[in-house]
């Protein structure tokens, strides 16, 4: 009878009254959730502060990247290794010379002919050379400052020879333009070009390797530190009392989120105050793209730890993995329009790809929000794919 009377009580309950209790047991369970996630930081705070190969990995690996990214990865070629050879001189091939010897793109070595300077070429010591020949200034005052300039590169680093080219290109035209101006006369050529950069006027490597730089290195602290920390969990048996508690796969992600996050706000402000590189984008946006990444790399590591479950495989699965696709495939440095078109394809399963493409987007051109709200997608496609297979494969195995 008391069963039966208190079924008539619940039954006499209006909508409202269920409406408040499950929005108090949401409130409860949000509460708890907090405090699982705060007792989970701790414990990784503490783990990682006993652990110094996790503090190499989340804090000094990213320092050490970002200084290798930024000084030594460069495109730019300064202080280009030129030979200089001048057959006849005269007052107009000596001012030209001079423009080439005081240039800051290249370290001029004089040569009186080509005979002297080719063999530097072969042996590496030259990277080119810029012939002036004997007929220069006949030629050059008879048809009114046109005449033929020679230029030889080492096409054994066509990316270099290209730069020469382009230098001693933009050397005779400077010094053609002044030389013309210092004689009273205008120079007029049939079409007059004005090139405009955007986004990067001064065309430094630098401003746009950077910022992939950083999509390089989360990538290797999202995965490989999640990989080595939870395959350490399953070596020492904690990992499977981790997961018979209320945690959930989503609060030991999150806990590891805000390492990654950290690492973040390292690599940012050292390329902003120290590489100089503009920055243009929305930090908050900037923040929701990286967790988003970061969620996604966190999701390999953790399927590569659960699938591998040995810290030595877990830490290879995730270099092969994440690490080279990511340097290699996500048009970090190489552009991915210039790759075969399986490669192409291939690219579209990389996360690491459209984080490239979103940090050059905010650091560069800004808070273009269609752009990033595509790539950001993209992550999360590939991000809950990972996740979705880490979650199934951890409970197979707790069955």
């Amino acid at each position: 009878m008391m069963q039966n009377s208190r079924s008539f009580m619940d039954l006499k309950r209006s909508p409202m009254t269920h409406k408040r209790q499950k929005n108090d047991h949401n409130f409860k369970s949000m509460v708890r959730s907090l405090y699982r996630l705060k007792g989970l930081v701790r414990k990784e705070l503490f783990q990682i502060i006993r652990d110094p190969s996790s503090i190499l990995i989340a804090f000094v690996l990213p320092l050490i990247l970002i200084f290798l990214f930024g000084y030594a990865l460069n495109l730019d070629a300064n202080n280009l290794r030129l030979g200089l050879v001048v057959e006849r001189a005269s007052p107009t091939a000596n001012q030209l010379s001079y423009s080439f010897i005081h240039s800051q793109n290249f370290n001029t070595t004089y040569g009186r002919s080509l005979a002297e300077v080719k063999d530097k070429v072969r042996a590496g010591d030259l990277r080119g050379i810029v012939l002036i020949p004997e007929n220069f200034a006949r030629d050059f005052k008879r048809n009114s400052g046109i005449a033929q300039l020679q230029v030889i590169a080492d096409g054994s680093e066509p990316n270099t020879a290209s730069l020469l080219q382009n230098y001693a290109k933009a050397t005779y035209q400077g010094w053609l333009q002044q030389h013309t101006l210092q004689e009273g006369r205008q120079l007029k050529l049939p079409i007059q070009l004005e090139p405009r950069v955007w986004y990067n006027p001064a065309s430094i490597s630098r401003f746009f390797l950077l910022p992939g730089s950083i999509a390089v290195i989360m990538t290797i602290i999202g995965t490989l530190l999640t990989a080595l920390v939870i395959a350490r969990e399953w070596e020492r048996g904690t990992m499977e009392a981790m997961l018979v508690t209320p945690l959930r796969v989503s609060e030991i992600l999150l806990g590891k989120l805000i390492l990654g996050i950290g690492s973040l706000l390292v690599c940012l402000l050292l390329s902003i105050l120290v590489f100089h590189v503009p920055f243009r984008g929305s930090l908050w946006l900037l923040l929701l793209v990286s967790s988003l990444f970061l969620i996604s790399a966190l999701g390999l590591g953790l399927l590569i730890s659960t699938l591998a479950k040995n810290q030595f495989i877990a830490s290879q699965a995730a270099l092969y993995s994440a690490f080279l696709p990511a340097f290699l495939l996500s048009g970090f440095i190489f552009e991915i329009d210039s790759m075969p078109s399986f490669l192409q394809k291939i690219t579209f399963l990389l996360p690491a790809r459209y984080f490239v493409q979103s940090l050059k987007t905010l650091f560069l051109a800004g808070d273009v929000y269609t752009l990033i709200a595509l790539n950001s997608l993209g992550i999360i496609i590939m991000g809950s794919i990972f996740l979705g297979i880490a979650k199934t494969k951890i409970r197979k195995r707790l069955d």
